[in-house]
């Protein structure tokens, strides 16, 4: 039996995998004019469609709305039922209907039409009521479903979703749409975090900043450093500007030596070209410096070479940077 579920499910995948290649060579001049009409549309996309085809449309709506092109689901049966005032003639309606000749959308297309509203359908059938109706159709044809009884929305829901996909992707490099402003739609997310995270979010700053002087010795270098927890502190000149960093890995270096910690001081052990990086940069641009240069933490300085704060891995790893 266990073979036969993986049959099954390796002949589903290679059917829906035909029916979405199959999709490529179908792509023309009616598509370049469904991508012109959404970039020229003043205001959003509507996407409308019934059943399976409107779970494939809310969610072809949520894809395109991430991407840079403002969008919604509007549900056909409630649009006859007051929620056409959600469309405007500013606006693109795209309709998925396999048919072509869902009841739903075909009872609004009259009121889409007199509101001015640009009309774009993708249907399995280029011939259909609402292909014809169209101003543009994209057509999104499969041989047949992958369900055994050639029923089940199956192959066509995807291919129907991989269209959307790739209008939504065209759209997106059209628009010059870059991750940072993908990020923008997803504040919560982990992406958003990493791309729009700044050190100066994350930092340990002021009394958190560990920092001594450099008549300081070794020994006052380690309290300061058990202190502030940051397994480093900064060392500075009389005017406060960065001459150097000691962090556990100078110590255990120095121990190696068979130096005095009690009598050593901060200016014979410390590590005077440490790695600095500008406050205002991205938490992701610390980590990639941390990762290329193998170390676990960072200084931020000013432009006067002065330290305003420090940060290392474990506080990339609590912002959810890495």
């Amino acid at each position: 039996m266990s073979n036969h579920h993986i049959a099954t499910a390796r002949r589903v995948l290679d059917e829906e995998a035909r029916a979405v290649a199959a999709l490529s060579q179908r792509v023309s001049d009616d598509f370049v004019r469904a991508c012109e009409r959404i970039l020229e549309c003043p205001g959003r996309v509507i996407v409308t469609g019934m059943g399976k085809s409107g779970h494939i449309g809310s969610k072809v709506a949520a894809t395109l709305a991430s991407t840079g092109t403002p969008s919604f689901f509007v549900h056909p049966g409630e649009a006859s039922h007051g929620d056409l005032g959600m469309i405007t003639g500013a606006d693109v309606v795209l309709a998925l209907s396999n048919s072509g000749e869902t009841g739903e959308i075909l009872t609004i297309l009259p009121v889409i039409k007199r509101k001015g509203a640009g009309l774009i359908s993708m249907t399995g059938r280029p011939e259909s009521s609402l292909a014809r109706l169209s101003d543009v159709h994209l057509d999104v044809a499969v041989k047949e479903e992958a369900c055994p009884h050639n029923l089940a929305p199956t192959s066509s829901t995807t291919a129907t979703l991989a269209m959307g996909d790739a209008l939504a992707i065209a759209l997106l490099e059209a628009r010059g749409f870059t991750a940072e402003d993908f990020a923008l739609s997803h504040p919560g997310g982990s992406l958003g975090r990493r791309l729009l995270l700044k050190v100066d979010d994350i930092m340990h700053t002021e009394e958190r900043l560990p920092k001594v002087p450099r008549d300081a010795s070794l020994s006052d270098a380690l309290l300061e450093m058990t202190r502030k927890g940051l397994g480093m502190t900064t060392v500075v000149d009389e005017d406060g500007r960065l001459i150097g960093l000691f962090t556990d890995g100078d110590l255990r270096r120095t121990l190696e030596k068979g130096l005095d910690i009690r009598q050593a001081g901060i200016a014979e052990v410390m590590s005077s070209h440490p790695v600095t990086m500008a406050p205002g940069l991205l938490a992701a641009e610390a980590l990639q410096i941390m990762e290329t240069r193998k170390i676990n933490g960072l200084i931020v300085c000013d432009d006067q070479r002065r330290p305003i704060g420090a940060l290392n891995t474990q506080d990339l790893l609590r912002a959810g940077v890495m």
